[in-house]
């Protein structure tokens, strides 16, 4: 059996119990009445968190990654000159890239991409409408059995909506040509639930090369229960954009007075991707505390991405420009059983799981010169399979102590073909490889209001499918994870709750992007470590506040800097619900001075920039529904600041050799958008 169908076979086991259901068709159906249950999350970490719909509509529309800011330590910032491309991540003092050391989820179905043309775990969040998610999951660490691959520094899951009480006719449009449109409606919400959403943006961005941002999502997702005691859920989501880059520039060409700040050195970089995704997830709750799981998922993936960074140091004449071409297909799924009980009165809860993943991945990288090719480097087909089995168990022994923990394991096969005879890099071959994970935590508490972690977990990332199977290569980089914390709530449920946590992190490999080449270098092992102090909740009536700092010491074992790691962030909102139907927020994000190379003798400016919302319930009677206006001010105070920053050599045409130089990603200046939405 060859691994594609190894693949296809796993995928049907979890597929079809799924869709037949976990009960005899001939029993009756149970009718049960809908019951609204409020109450804690297990937290299983001071450092988890969840983010609600409230505080990620109040984020400035245009860029989904904006929400992750609410999450203490996390920054994500534009990586080249244009919104179409993933975000560039910062979090425990990871330049994650793209997403290889975070792990992103929907619903559970995994985003990051292996063996990606511009860098493993990449991770774009634009196919994700902000105004259908209903909450965000925050794990940080490795603590959690059902999380695996790209879990390194954490995992984020975002959950959506089943319905919606009210449908919503939104448009908006502000500096730069930018223009948003959503629909979103539920056109059923009693036993078959359905959520409809879409949205159009464009923006030309503040760059002199117009960004030309075209972005088209669509979801649809229909939720009901086949029995009394089942719940089934089904959703597709499509996403399609193209954009005009204006890439990083040298420092040096700004200082000179030779280029603008917001200019382009090849006004032909952008791109265009294409996904598609269809998940369904099914439960089946049995009479005895027990639920049976089963979750599948397919999707499909294409970019086309044109990029310069050099200009002309390699090649004088054609310049260095190169292309990188994706197309994959991705599917798989989980199975498992979670059964509550009580043993010697202690409450338990005991899960055991299986999770597979295939990606059939094509990828090539070649050069191009105004985005025609004029020669190919790289031309692969790679199939990597995951295998992931894990159990879980929580036991309570006494009303003040709680126990989590589990193991996890996974094994990966890769298996890469060459399409280019020609090409001078041709990585070929098959290769496994397994880890087994142990995960542990214990919660003590709540004495006055206040509870205690502990918290140890070994978690990865898996390598590039085309470094994986070469000679000597490490296909899985094992990590580390160490966590002491506390939160307290010490004026009560409704007050604010006071998060500290202590952390460290070691890393067995780190993985380092060489942009120019679209590969990755297996460096030497890392160890990060730092504090995060946070502050979220209701601090009187309708003031709210969310805060955050955090910091870090990243370096390798042998004392070398990590290039971009963060050493300080910072975070800080203020909500005010006004008595007139007037809910205000003011926020400021900070990012401190970073290393930009192993010696530490370049470094990155820091920077701080300022943003208002305002949402206004117009009283306005209307036949049906009621109107919303909206405004959105970006980098209030008109900051000079950069989001991607790195230093190495570039050449320009009229430069004899090539200089070594902080090449970046100007953040935008102050932006106003607003709009109006119609709830109907």
């Amino acid at each position: 059996m060859n691994y594609r169908t190894q693949g296809l076979f796993l995928f049907a086991l979890i597929c079809i119990p799924s869709l037949a259901g976990a009960h005899d068709p001939d029993e009756p159906a149970l009718e049960v009445p809908e019951i609204a249950v409020v109450g804690e999350r297990p937290i299983a970490a001071s450092s988890q968190q969840f983010i609600p719909d409230k505080e990620i509509l109040l984020q400035p529309q245009g860029r989904p990654a904006q929400i992750l800011r609410l999450i203490p330590g996390f920054l994500a910032v534009e990586h080249s000159g244009g919104a179409g491309k993933a975000d560039q991540y910062f979090l425990r003092g990871f330049d994650a890239d793209h997403g290889t050391d975070v792990g992103f989820f929907l619903d559970g179905m995994p985003i990051n991409l292996r063996t990606h043309a511009h860098g493993q775990g990449y991770t774009d969040l634009n196919f994700i409408i902000p105004e259908t998610i209903e909450g965000v999951d925050v794990h940080k660490g490795s603590y959690l059995p059902e999380y695996g691959d790209f879990s390194t520094a954490g995992a984020v899951n975002f959950r959506t909506r089943d319905v919606v009480k009210e449908g919503v006719l939104q448009g908006a449009g502000g500096e730069y040509h930018t223009q948003r449109y959503l629909l979103m409606l539920s056109p059923t919400k009693e036993r078959v639930r359905t959520l409809f959403a879409a949205e159009g943006f464009y923006t030309n961005g503040p760059y002199q090369n117009d960004n030309q941002y075209n972005r088209t999502n669509l979801l649809g997702k229909v939720t009901t229960n086949l029995t009394g005691r089942d719940e089934i859920s089904l959703k597709a989501t499509f996403l399609h954009s193209k954009w005009d880059g204006s890439g990083e520039i040298p420092l040096r060409t700004v200082t000179r007075g030779v280029l603008d700040r917001f200019g382009a050195i090849n006004p032909y970089e952008g791109g265009n991707t294409l996904r598609t995704t269809g998940h369904l997830n099914y439960h089946y709750d049995t009479t005895s505390g027990g639920q049976f799981f089963a979750n599948a998922y397919g999707q499909y993936y294409r970019l086309d991405l044109f990029t310069d960074f050099t200009f002309f140091l390699n090649d004088p004449v054609g310049g260095d420009g190169f292309s990188q071409f994706d197309r994959r297909a991705i599917y798989g799924g989980d199975i498992g059983f979670k059964q509550r009980a009580e043993f010697l009165a202690m409450p338990m809860i005991g899960t055991v799981g299986f999770q597979t993943r295939v990606d059939d991945v094509h990828t090539k990288l070649g050069n191009q010169t105004l985005r025609i090719p004029t020669g190919t480097r790289i031309d692969s087909d790679a199939l990597t399979l995951s295998y992931s089995p894990f159990v879980k168990a929580e036991v309570e022994p006494l009303p003040w102590v709680r126990f989590s923990g589990g193991v996890r394991g996974e094994y990966f096969t890769f298996d890469v073909s060459n399409r280019c005879a020609a090409c001078a890099e041709r990585p070929a071959g098959q290769k496994g490889s397994g880890l087994v994970l142990p995960k542990m935590s214990m919660i003590l508490g709540p004495w006055a209001k206040t509870e205690f972690f502990v918290n140890y977990g070994e978690g990865f990332h898996s390598n590039d499918a085309r470094s994986a199977v070469a000679i000597g290569a490490s296909p899985l980089a094992r990590a580390r994870n160490y966590e002491v914390g506390v939160r307290s709530r010490p004026w009560g449920p409704q007050g604010i709750e006071l998060i500290a946590t202590v952390w460290r992190l070691d890393l067995k490999s780190e993985l380092v992007l060489v942009g120019d080449e679209g590969t990755t270098d297996i460096r030497g092992a890392t160890r990060r470590q730092g504090v995060e102090v946070a502050a979220r909740g209701q601090v009187w009536g309708p003031l709210y506040v969310n805060g955050s700092f955090t910091w870090t010491h990243a370096e390798f074992r042998n004392g070398d800097a990590i290039p971009l790691a963060p050493e300080y962030t910072a975070y800080g909102a203020a909500i005010l619900q006004w008595p007139e139907g007037l809910t205000s927020q003011f926020q400021a994000t900070y990012l401190g001075v970073r290393p930009l190379v192993e010696d530490r003798s370049i470094k990155s400016p820091s920077w701080i920039t300022f943003d208002v919302s305002e949402r206004y319930r117009i009283p306005v009677k209307l036949p049906h529904g009621r109107l919303e206006a909206f405004l959105f001010v970006q980098n209030l105070f008109n900051t000079q600041w950069e989001q991607a920053i790195f230093a190495f050599d570039s050449r320009l045409r009229n430069e004899p050799a090539g200089v070594t130089d902080i090449h970046f990603v100007p953040g935008n200046p102050r932006t106003v958008m607003g709009g109006l939405a119609w709830y109907f």
